[in-house]
């Protein structure tokens, strides 16, 4: 679930949409490349992911996908199978891009359940009697096209128009009027990024390779510390703020792992202070399996500290990844089984209220090295995407870990990837991430237990970090009352 993208690095947060098709894809491969010649056979034909508006199509070791709506209909991707064996896997697949997905073992001859090994949930497929129509003749590039392509897939996947009461039919109505043969690609992106500015989502997104432009927008007040440059704040402005936190309160040397992503010290000869970039890009070699055994030993040597009797965790500034590190993490710090949040997605074009069914994730006690001590967090705005549902996973812990700071962004959904005819990407949330008791955290983010400003100017200028301070005042407390 994660932002990643958008600051140069591989996103979960975002989950393009090649994943979402080379998700499905991997199904229908896997259901078309089972074993038994007559099996081959008999999945042979065409499959409809439920929600997500994929549509594959197998004809023996052949798969072509499609990204769909009631209307359009825009060519995809294809992957292929691996010859391996796993447990609990029917068969593995990997893209040209590298990723890696499987058909997990069961189900029917009509029905199947594939998973990312990236993704923290299943996604279903059914046999359809055919193709769709509108994949008999792909929807044109043209103005008209690429519009009807943006608007169908928002009409049909975004999560949030009741809870920001947008009217999206006048908008598209609006706007249609203003597409014409004529219209420039220039003017289909103002026109595009005009209807989709006003929900302030960073899950969000539109990228126009041959215009050199992109669009995505921070909630709100939430982009203070950004300050709109993306590259100048990864490049001076980030580094300049990890130091002043360096510079106050670490007392041995900072040390790094996963690419530069985990990094750990302490604060103080017993307390461990736990800083986490991202959950993404762990490992030089692509794959999720790659990041968590670099991820796993990270956590080993950090978890096997014999000072370490409190920790501190900082997740402020963290752009997200991959929900599956988040819940390592956790697992680590558990005592017992609970569960971390269920997520589910549109599965209506029409009703908005239709979901999937709830997928739950779990955090499991690992019987690796971990840490069942006192435990701080902090967040922030710029806690994004997975960083978000790390912190989710986290509330369910018992003892509560507290949480300081202020809200974080308030995206937790995969971004749900398409492509336009012209070429160009876009992207939106389909996902609902819904804690234990129900509560749902989008737009609004995760609230803080005790609310610290996160990198106000006045705390910068002075060199301090008041949320370290006030953990360890926490801590403290905790470790005298124990």
């Amino acid at each position: 679930m994660s932002v990643i993208g958008i600051y140069g690095q591989l996103d979960r947060t975002i989950l393009s949409m090649k994943r979402i098709i080379a998700v499905t894809l991997t199904v229908l491969v896997a259901l078309g490349l089972s074993g038994l010649s007559a099996q081959k056979q008999s999945l042979d034909g065409v499959w409809r992911s439920e929600g997500y508006g994929m549509v594959l199509d197998i004809q023996g070791a052949t798969l072509k996908s499609f990204e769909v709506t009631a209307t359009t209909c825009v060519p995809g991707d294809a992957a292929q199978r691996e010859d391996t064996s796993i447990v609990g896997r029917e068969a593995t697949f990997k893209t040209t891009d590298g990723d890696v997905f499987f058909i997990r073992s069961g189900g029917t001859a009509d029905h199947r359940l594939l998973h990312s090994v990236s993704s923290v949930s299943d996604v279903r497929i059914d046999r359809i009697a055919k193709l769709p129509a509108t994949c008999e003749h792909p929807t044109l590039n043209t103005p008209q096209g690429n519009f009807e392509v943006f608007t169908r897939a928002w009409a049909e996947n975004y999560i949030l128009f009741d809870q920001q009461k947008a009217d999206w039919d006048a908008t598209v109505a609006a706007n249609r009027a203003k597409i014409t043969d004529k219209t420039t690609p220039a003017e289909l992106f103002d026109i595009l990024a005009g209807m989709i500015e006003p929900f302030h989502n960073l899950h969000t997104y539109i990228d126009a390779p041959d215009l050199k432009r992109e669009f995505h927008t921070f909630r709100p007040g939430t982009d203070r510390v950004v300050k709109g440059d993306r590259h100048e704040f990864r490049t001076k402005t980030m580094p300049s703020l990890l130091a002043i936190t360096d510079r106050a309160y670490l007392q041995t040397p900072l040390r790094k792992w996963c690419n530069d992503q985990v990094q750990y010290a302490h604060v103080n000869e017993t307390t461990g202070y736990l800083r986490i970039l991202s959950f993404s890009g762990y490992s030089k070699e692509r794959g999720f399996a790659n990041g968590l055994t670099a991820l796993q030993t990270a956590l080993d040597e950090i978890f096997s500290d014999p000072k370490l009797k409190a920790l501190v965790i900082d997740v402020r500034i963290n752009f997200g990844g991959d929900d599956g590190y988040g819940l390592e993490i956790a697992s680590r710090l558990a005592t017992a089984d609970y569960l971390a949040y269920t997520k589910v997605a549109r599965a209506d074009p029409i009703d908005r209220k239709k979901w999937t069914p709830e997928d739950p994730s779990m955090v499991h006690p690992s019987t690796r090295p971990g840490f069942r001590g006192p435990v701080v967090e902090l967040i922030g705005p710029l806690t994004i995407s997975a960083g978000e549902t790390f912190t989710q996973a986290l509330m369910g812990h018992s003892p509560n870990i507290v949480r300081i700071g202020e809200n974080t962004q308030g995206v937790f959904s995969d971004v749900l990837g398409r492509q336009l005819p012209n070429g160009w990407r876009f992207g939106l949330p389909n996902e609902i991430y819904r804690t234990a008791g129900g509560t749902i955290f989008d737009l609004v983010g995760i609230p803080p237990d005790i609310e610290v400003p996160v990198f106000a100017d006045a705390d910068v200028a002075a060199g301090k970090d008041p949320a370290v301070a006030r953990a360890l005042e926490i801590l403290s407390r905790q470790m005298t009352s124990q």
